[in-house]
């Protein structure tokens, strides 16, 4: 079997899809809903605004009920834990405990969380180590990080990582070089695309993304056990659908 039928999953930061692109009519896009209209279409979301805000276990629920078997969502982390206490355990532990609580309401349409750091969070080895041994001691399954402050991506970052299991994200625009490219544990791939040469707002086209979806098949072909996830988050201006359908198309033209 195609690795790339067994663990790689494209979807984009959050679900909006236009009605032009949702394959049902209106009535059935009023019954199921926006989200089961883009699960029509992907088999991975990133939740972010579990960043920004708590959610009710009833909404997380729901949420894994919308979705068809096999579908799996991401999940960001609380601003409160990277951007607020910066990874110190006293602040973020209260923090991380409800959110894993609510979290568990996805039940197995859970997928890796991810961590975003803030550009401005230096490396501090003892505070993150400590972090993310506690993070392990409550969450078993996958996770990934994006940090954006040099510091993080030398040898010392790289092996904290790796020893915590948590997979550096490939991102675009990388905010160092080596973010270009996989990092920390080798058994994730999170390739997270914001949009450039606009941030969030800008296409890639079909050039950029015949050249990615050959690099996530290098990926899922050098270990096909490993999950490789492909995140868009240029949704300001809805072209993170169109590049993901684009992607799809082009991993998968069945």
């Amino acid at each position: 079997m195609d690795p790339l039928d067994l663990n790689t999953r494209i979807g984009t930061a959050g679900w909006s899809v236009p009605p032009e692109i949702d394959p049902r009519d209106a009535d059935a896009r009023r019954a199921g809903g926006v989200l089961g209209g883009y699960a029509r279409l992907f088999d991975a979301c990133e939740l972010n605004s579990s960043f920004y805000r708590h959610h009710r276990p009833s909404t997380w629920a729901r949420w894994a009920e919308a979705v068809p078997d096999g579908f799996q969502f991401s999940a960001k982390l609380p601003k409160a834990i990277s951007h607020e206490a910066r990874l110190a355990t006293g602040p973020s532990l209260p923090v991380l405990d409800r959110f894993l609580e609510e979290h568990a309401h996805l039940g197995d349409r859970r997928g890796p969380l991810l961590l975003q750091l803030p550009p401005s969070l230096v490396l501090d080895e003892e505070v993150a180590d400590r972090f993310f041994h506690e993070l392990r001691a409550r969450w078993n399954g996958f996770v990934a990080c994006e940090p954006r402050h040099a510091s993080w991506f030398g040898a010392t970052g790289t092996d904290l990582l790796a020893r915590h299991r948590v997979a550096r994200v490939v991102a675009d625009p990388p905010p160092d070089p080596s973010a270009a490219e996989p990092g920390g544990w080798s058994g994730l791939v999170y390739v997270r695309l914001h949009g450039s040469p606009r941030v969030y707002y800008s296409a890639y086209g079909p050039a950029y993304i015949e050249k990615l979806s050959r690099r996530l098949r290098a990926f899922a072909t050098d270990d096909p056990q490993r999950p490789v996830w492909c995140i868009f988050d240029n949704t300001a201006s809805g072209a993170a659908i169109e590049d993901s359908l684009e992607l799809r198309r082009r991993l998968r033209p069945e």
